[in-house]
């Protein structure tokens, strides 16, 4: 089965870290993205620009807004689908995927997903 596994966190935290911070952060999740590779359930991963780049579209009112305007104190900031035989193992995936981010706050949000398209081939390679 699929899993989305959606992370959250306060923008200002994660958008605030140098270059070396960031890099390092991104080392050690690729330590949990290269386990999930290795074993044949990594699907696409993505890491969204922040809120300030976000348009949203108001369903009651057909309004189309800049930002995201969402009822939370923390944002989503990117997502990862992977291939997980149950929700135990998306969970245990989630808890690697925290102790690798030392961002503190924040949390991972795990939710089977019901349908899947793979989408185009070679769209997003550079």
């Amino acid at each position: 089965m699929l899993y989305a596994i959606l992370c959250y966190n306060t923008e200002e935290i994660v958008t605030g870290w140098t270059q070396a911070e960031d890099d390092a952060v991104m080392a050690s999740l690729d330590k949990v993205h290269q386990k999930l590779i290795d074993e044949g359930r990594f699907g696409p991963a993505i890491r969204l620009m922040p809120t300030t780049a976000a348009t949203s579209l108001r369903r009651e009112e057909g309004l189309v807004l800049d930002g995201p305007f969402v009822e939370t104190k923390e944002q989503l900031l990117g997502f990862y689908i992977v291939v997980c035989k149950d929700l135990e193992e998306a969970l245990d995936t989630a808890r690697q995927l925290t102790k690798a981010n030392p961002a503190s706050g924040g949390g991972y949000e795990v939710r089977p997903l019901r349908l899947f398209l793979p989408g185009v081939p070679g769209i997003g390679a550079s």
